[in-house]
């Protein structure tokens, strides 16, 4: 298994956020991952394994999109200004892969 790909968040507290990834099977884009029967979780802590911040909405749109949403009522209170983020996907079989991963920075919101 590879390691995951890295994708740092940098957000601003609060704020809306929804992300679209496209996965393929190979290295030239040309034949879509399928994700048929797959399950797909992200989640934010505060430090690898440590207390969870949130979760993130993912959704699988067949055949090889997975969307992640941060929505405002998630998080408005959100106390870490740093953290780590992963997505991983759980296969019928149970094998578990973690496909992204990255740090998390947080910029405190004015308005409130």
């Amino acid at each position: 298994m590879a390691n995951p790909a890295q994708l740092p968040l940098t957000l601003y507290r609060g704020d809306t956020y929804h992300w679209k990834f496209q996965l393929w099977t190979d290295d030239t884009k040309s034949t879509p991952a399928d994700l048929t029967d797959l399950v797909v979780q992200a989640q934010v802590r505060d430090k690898a394994g440590g207390v969870k911040v949130t979760d993130l909405v993912c959704t699988i749109e067949l055949p090889n999109v997975i969307t992640m949403d941060l929505l405002t009522e998630q998080w408005t209170t959100m106390v870490p200004s740093k953290g780590m983020w992963d997505m991983q996907l759980t296969y019928p079989s149970g094998d578990v892969s973690t496909i992204i991963a990255g740090p998390v920075t947080v910029t405190a919101d004015i308005t409130t």
